[in-house]
């Protein structure tokens, strides 16, 4: 496997471990409401880090914007807000069919649709199936699905022995949410598949190719922010049990522990796209749709490590831990089928 192959997964690695790891500070997060939280965080994650890093790499950050038509920036903006109702749509699904079940379903439709959607748009996906390397990638993609499966069953498994059970468990409302989140979830693929001039044109302005897709960030998370702060400022309006101000009503401690940890799980979410960036300059051009899914099958094998250190899986027996572990291992089977496909 290419050195720069297998760099790009690893950096895929690494993003994966960020996002799996973002939600821990925002649990500490007491007293406030979750919006008021998730808005907070968001204006690290989607406006204040794609911004500021954007203005640092760029040699005139306006100018960079400006020299873009309308026919490349609307497409990267609304799959960027395509992306963002996919968000929602993912706490919306965990609240009806519960962690396991909810990951399971829309990380696996997210994982297939973003990762074949955009060769099959191309016209390449038969160039693909005439390749030895891109059978072999396709096979890698099916490989983390069933790793996705083994996860989430091990998953499923462990809220059956804590009895853990969904808030308003409803499987129709829940399969249909969790459809729509995974085809959602993906229009961060085709985002960074639309925003390819975005990212040449940064490369000639002599940004570092590590680099080259982070001011692409500032159009697609601007789409995310719109649809994720729209949702937490309407329902902050529109929801009497909830309140902006009785938020920010807390003690001064406590107010600036909150946004400190808001910030952290901010900063951790941004930074899984960041490396994300890093993972996705070192993989081949030909195979850049294989981005997504490196990173969806390493955050379900990154949770579930994240778990097992954080002894989420204490004092649950022996087979869910044994079935999360197999899961864990398929998807590193996964990753290396990839690698070696790309660089056959």
């Amino acid at each position: 496997m290419g050195s720069s192959i297998f760099l790009g997964i690893f950096w895929h690695f690494i993003g994966a471990t960020s996002a799996a790891c973002f939600y821990a500070p925002l649990k500490k997060v007491t007293n406030w409401s979750w919006e008021t939280m998730w808005a907070v965080a968001g204006l690290f994650s989607w406006i204040l880090l794609p911004w500021g890093i954007s203005y640092w790499l760029l040699p005139d950050f306006s100018a960079y914007y400006a020299s873009f038509s309308s026919n490349i920036l609307i497409p990267v903006f609304l799959f960027g807000a395509m992306w963002g109702i996919g968000n929602i749509g993912y706490g919306l699904t965990m609240r009806y069919l519960g962690m396991s079940m909810g990951i399971g379903i829309a990380i696996g439709i997210t994982l297939i649709f973003g990762t074949l959607m955009t060769p099959i748009l191309q016209g390449r996906f038969g160039e693909l199936l005439a390749s030895t390397g891109g059978k072999m990638t396709l096979i890698g993609v099916l490989v983390a699905l069933v790793g996705v499966a083994v996860v989430s069953y091990a998953g499923l498994l462990k809220e059956r022995v804590s009895g853990i059970a969904a808030e308003e468990f409803n499987l129709k409302k829940g399969l249909i949410l969790a459809i729509i989140c995974g085809i959602f979830s993906a229009g961060m693929s085709f985002a960074m598949a639309a925003a390819v001039p975005m990212h040449e044109s940064a490369a000639q302005l002599g940004v570092d190719p590590l680099y080259v897709a982070l001011p692409s960030y500032v159009v697609i998370m601007g789409g995310g922010a719109i649809i994720n702060l729209g949702y937490c400022i309407i329902r902050l309006i529109i929801k009497p049990e909830l309140s902006f101000r009785k938020d920010m009503s807390v003690t001064k401690n406590l107010l600036i522990s909150n946004a400190l940890f808001a910030a952290l799980g901010g900063i951790m979410w941004y930074f899984q796209f960041f490396f994300y960036a890093w993972g996705h300059a070192n993989i081949p051009a030909d195979y850049g749709f294989m981005s997504w899914m490196l990173h969806m099958s390493f955050y379900v094998l990154c949770g579930g490590i994240v778990g097992l250190i954080l002894k989420e899986w204490k004092n649950t027996g022996t087979k869910p831990v044994r079935v999360l572990c197999i899961g864990c291992l398929i998807i590193v089977l996964a990753a290396n089928i990839v690698g070696l496909g790309m660089a056959n």
